[in-house]
């Protein structure tokens, strides 16, 4: 069956035990867009000088090293937005880091992604006749994949 964006939700979880996936999450509602993370392999020139064609080893995949999912801006949601930003602060200062999902309908394992948040919510994007959407730039540190779903408020893994 073919998947659509319907129902989708978002969200972040705090290491309890440092180096292990939450066990539980807490969604960021109003989540307007979540953009792809696209694992583009780097080449390794392996060339030799008696090579005439260019010669490559497959490198490491990158992430692009950013992740900027958009919300819709709203005095609530920035609220939200701010205490998941301080929660982050407050988890790296004692060595955890945090962990975003992403839950698909329909699939039974969700995406994870470490990543740290910037300190501040930016300016949100004002347009004629829009919605104000905001967002939140996160540095990735470890893109998980695909692993066991922890549903949001509940306990999992």
């Amino acid at each position: 069956m073919d998947l659509t964006s319907l129902g989708i939700t978002f969200g972040y979880g705090i290491e309890t035990t440092p180096g292990t996936k939450p066990n539980t999450f807490t969604q960021l509602k109003r989540c307007n867009s979540i953009p792809e993370i696209n694992l583009e392999s780097e080449q390794i020139d392996v060339s030799a000088l008696e090579d005439k064609i260019t010669q490559y080893a497959e490198g490491r995949q990158d992430t692009g090293g950013t992740w900027s999912p958009v919300f819709n801006f709203s005095e609530e949601r920035a609220t939200e937005l701010m205490k998941m930003i301080d929660d982050s602060k407050t988890a790296k200062n004692s060595g955890k880091r945090t962990w975003y999902e992403v839950l698909i309908p329909g699939v039974s394992k969700g995406f994870f992604v470490v990543a740290t948040p910037g300190e501040k919510i930016p300016l949100p994007s004002i347009e004629q006749n829009g919605a104000l959407t905001v967002p939140i730039s996160l540095t990735i540190n470890e893109y998980v994949g695909l692993d066991d779903k922890v549903d949001f408020g509940d306990s999992g893994e």
